[in-house]
């Protein structure tokens, strides 16, 4: 059956360009166009729709009270903001009435993985479930206001390094954090970085965003504490699951851009953890230590504990961000890969070995990788050779970094 999807946005041009753009997609979707969200309330009081794609900036109702009113009327409804504005605080609205911030332009074959992913997600989270854990979070990672400025100033073509790295600047302690990871062993550059244009000449653009989200996401808990739960482990877990993804790809010959995405998604893969530590530290703590270090005990302690698992809620949080929709599949999968939406390498393929290798570093056997990587899903890719392959190409390659 044909998925009903409505488009909502006060520009008729840009409406008329997406029923041109997405005519591919005619044999599986069921498309309605309108111009207001008056009208889209209105003609989803006459027909079902599985789907709502609504502008954020909208005169009258704004894209972010439209879909709180679907989510109040048509709870089942999947609700995704596009927009070509990046601003926080817009974002910040979209948290429990959107269930991803896609960013303009954005492609048909996005769209379409954006759509099953939240799909999926509505499926495995029953909606009164996300909508008690969501309303019980009073802590949530928010963008960066620095990641906004970038990505503005990233869409003139005259922008250069020296520019991005003045903007850097303007954040001190995110300069200095930038740095210290630049020149650690992490990176192995082999010459000192002294400032972020130097950084963003090494490293590219894409790493230096990666990184802005990342330590920003860290720092706004990095002086807590939460019992069992270590944040420096969990910060340096993550850049060494960037790092391996990153060079998994590398090795796949995936292009420098599912690298990057692979970068990005390693470095935010378990942001889940944090949100629910710093959220429910008492919860969480129990949820740890009953876990005993087994992945499967630690989702399904998850799960028990706040109908969902980590995964699921930090692709479901960073979601609202505008990231890329493979980094996004990335953080929300990196324990189900066989349910993403592409049976082909991805950002997905590389943060899932990343992360299950890196826990195997410890030396454990056969029966913790099956635990931790899904043989299956990389059989189904015919990648099942390709982990031994892996693990010596980038654990020689990658050295503990200093943390931070």
């Amino acid at each position: 059956m044909k998925k009903r999807i409505l488009f909502v946005d006060d520009d008729p041009l840009l409406l008329e360009g997406l029923r041109r753009g997405l005519r591919s997609m005619s044999t599986e979707w069921d498309m309605a166009f309108v111009d207001s969200g008056e009208k889209a309330l209105a003609i989803m009081g006459q027909l079902p729709f599985d789907v709502v794609i609504s502008d954020m900036r909208m005169p009258g109702m704004s894209g972010a009270a439209l879909l709180a009113e679907v989510w109040k009327r048509f709870p089942k409804t999947v609700r995704l903001i596009l927009s070509g504005h990046a601003d926080p605080d817009l974002i910040l609205e979209c948290v429990g009435t959107a269930h991803q911030y896609l960013s303009k332009p954005c492609q048909a074959k996005d769209l379409k993985a954006a759509i099953n992913r939240a799909s999926g997600l509505e499926q495995s989270l029953k909606d009164e479930d996300l909508r008690r854990l969501i309303s019980r979070l009073d802590r949530v990672p928010s963008i960066p206001s620095l990641y906004a400025e970038i990505v503005e100033k990233l869409q003139d073509p005259e922008v250069g390094a020296d520019e991005i790295g003045e903007t850097v600047l303007k954040d001190l302690a995110m300069t200095a954090k930038i740095l210290k990871l630049v020149n650690s062993a992490f990176f192995g550059l082999g010459r000192e970085v002294s400032n972020p244009a130097d950084a963003v000449t090494y490293l590219g653009l894409d790493t230096i965003k990666s990184l802005v989200l990342s330590i920003h996401a860290f720092s706004q808990f990095d002086s807590d504490t939460f019992g069992a739960f270590s944040i420096e482990k969990l910060w340096n877990h993550s850049q060494r699951t960037a790092g391996w993804a990153k060079e998994i790809a590398q090795m796949e010959d995936a292009g420098p851009k599912v690298m990057d995405e692979a970068f990005v998604a390693g470095m935010l893969h378990d942001i889940g953890k944090l949100v629910l530590a710093s959220n429910f530290p008492a919860e969480y703590d129990q949820v740890i230590e009953s876990a005993e270090g087994r992945t499967s005990a630690l989702l399904n302690g998850e799960q028990k504990a706040f109908g969902a698992n980590h995964a699921e809620i930090g692709g479901y949080l960073l979601g609202l961000w505008g990231l890329p929709v493979p980094v996004v599949d990335a953080i929300a999968l990196h324990h189900n890969p066989g349910k993403g939406p592409s049976l082909a390498f991805s950002p997905l393929t590389a943060v899932h070995a990343a992360n299950g290798l890196v826990n195997l570093e410890g030396g454990a056997g056969n029966e913790s990788m099956a635990e931790d990587i899904d043989l299956e899903y990389l059989a189904t890719l015919q990648l099942s050779d390709r982990l031994d392959t892996w693990q010596a190409g980038v654990s020689s390659a990658i050295q503990t970094p200093s943390t931070g």
